[in-house]
């Protein structure tokens, strides 16, 4: 069992960062894909991004060259940092893992994190 736990969301105007943070307990971190999935109201939860256990990242074209993912094995830890925000990332962003490869998808995680509130104001 992999338990996450989001942190660093809040309230920014556009055009300003945040860096969100998934800690993990449980088993062996370095196994793990990680993904961050975002859903925004009264929409779909959408892919973010997402890094193996080696540092390969993938990241939605709406986030590239924005986001930048990385991850922490000895401290179990990920880190989306977050620049040049726009009122359309405004969401609840949720952190999830998979043993394996790194998907796209939201139903190949298996464990989820409750999710952090981001909202950039115009």
């Amino acid at each position: 069992q992999v338990q996450l736990v989001e942190s660093g969301g809040g309230l920014v105007q556009a055009g300003g960062s945040l860096r969100l943070s998934c800690a993990a307990s449980g088993r062996t971190f370095s196994r793990y894909a990680m993904a961050w999935f975002r859903q925004p109201p009264g929409k779909e939860r959408e892919f973010v991004a997402a890094i193996s256990w080696s540092g390969g990242t993938v990241y939605a074209d709406s986030v590239k060259g924005r986001f930048t993912l990385s991850r922490d094995n000895a401290a179990n830890t990920m880190y989306l940092q977050m620049n040049s925000l726009k009122p359309e990332d405004t969401a609840v962003y949720h952190c999830a893992a998979r043993e394996g490869s790194v998907s796209t998808l939201y139903h190949a995680y298996n464990y989820w994190g409750q999710g952090t509130q981001v909202t950039v104001s115009s």
